[in-house]
C-alpha cells in the first residue's frame, strides 16, 4: 500500500511501513502542515497491529532542516504555542507508539531535525550527515531538539552542540550514540534492512512489551527501575509468544509467533 501527499509519501510492505518526509525544496523542513500529517500517520499506524517497523526516511540531500522558519516569523504567543506543541506531540509518538521507529538519515539533520533523529529508536546514517542544534546562531535556542538529545547522549556533548550551533560528524554521532551505524550511501537499504528483518522475526509482543518498558525505565531511578523490569518480566513470561519461545528453544525449533 502506498499513498502520497504534498509532504509526506506513505508505504507499508509486508509489516514495514516507511514515512518519507518529501518536501526536498525546502529541504524537508518541518512545516505545520507536515508535522500535523506525521502526526496522524504515526496514530494510524500505533493503531495497526500488522504493521510491525516504521522507517523515517526523506527525499532529497537534507534530511530535515528542522522547521519551517518562514511560518516562524511574527506569530502570536497561541500560534507558536500550536507549532511547538505540534511538534512535540510527534516526538512523542514515537516512543510511545509499539512498533519500532528507524530513522533513515541519508542528509544533514538540523535543529527539529535532528530532535527527529534522537527520538526514534534507531537511526542509519550515511558518512555525509552531520548532526546539529544551530538554532543558537538565529536567536531561538533549540529547547525542544534538547529533550531527546540530552537523552541519546552524554550532557556535555548535548551541552556543546546546543551552546555552539556546530554541527557534528556522522562519525562523532555514532561515537555518542546518537545513532546506531554509519554506512555508505549504497548500503544505507541493505543496513536499514538488516534491522528491520531481525525485529519482524521476533513476538511483535513481546517487541511491543520491550519498547514500553524501555522508556518507562529510563525515566526512573535504579531501584524503581528495577522494581518495574521485575514486573514486566512477570507479565511477559506469561503470554503465549514468551511461552512459545521457550518452548521452541527448548525444543530445538522455530517459533511461532501468534503475537499474544
Amino acid at each position: 500500500m502506498k499513498t502520497t501527499s504534498a509532504d509526506l509519501d506513505i508505504a507499508t510492505l509486508d509489516g514495514l511501513t516507511t514515512l518519507t518526509l518529501n518536501r526536498p525544496d525546502r529541504r524537508n523542513a518541518l512545516s505545520e502542515s507536515l508535522l500535523e500529517e506525521l502526526g496522524d500517520a504515526l496514530d494510524q499506524i500505533a493503531a495497526d497491529l500488522s504493521v510491525r517497523v516504521v522507517v523515517i526516511a526523506a527525499e532529497g540531500n537534507v534530511f530535515s532542516s528542522g522547521h519551517d522558519l518562514s511560518e516562524m516569523i511574527g506569530r502570536s504567543p497561541e500560534e507558536y504555542a500550536r507549532i511547538f506543541s505540534r511538534c512535540s506531540a510527534v516526538m512523542q509518538k514515537l516512543r510511545a507508539m509499539p512498533q519500532p521507529v528507524i530513522a533513515r538519515v541519508q542528509g544533514h539533520a538540523l535543529a527539529a531535525g535532528c530532535q527527529l533523529v534522537a527520538a526514534c529508536d534507531l537511526a542509519v546514517s550515511v558518512p555525509e550527515a552531520t548532526f546539529s542544534t544551530p538554532g543558537v546562531k538565529i536567536g531561538l535556542f533549540c529547547t525542544t531538539p534538547m529533550v531527546p538529545l540530552v537523552r541519546a547522549i552524554p550532557p556535555k556533548a548535548a551541552m556543546e552542540m546546543l551552546l555552539t550551533g556546530k554541527p557534528i560528524s556522522a562519525q562523532r554521532a555514532l561515537e555518542l550514540g546518537l545513532i546506531n551505524r554509519v554506512v555508505d550511501r549504497d548500503t544505507l537499504d541493505g543496513a536499514i534492512k538488516e534491522f528491520t528483518d531481525a525485529i519482524i522475526a521476533s513476538s511483535p509482543a513481546v517487541i511491543r512489551i520491550g519498547k514500553a518498558a524501555f522508556y518507562e525505565g529510563l525515566a526512573l531511578d535504579e531501584p524503581s527501575a528495577y522494581e518495574c523490569a521485575t514486573q514486566t518480566m512477570i507479565e511477559n513470561a506469561q503470554i503465549a509468544d514468551a511461552q512459545e519461545g521457550i518452548s521452541a528453544f527448548l525444543e530445538k525449533r522455530r517459533p511461532e509467533w501468534t503475537g499474544r
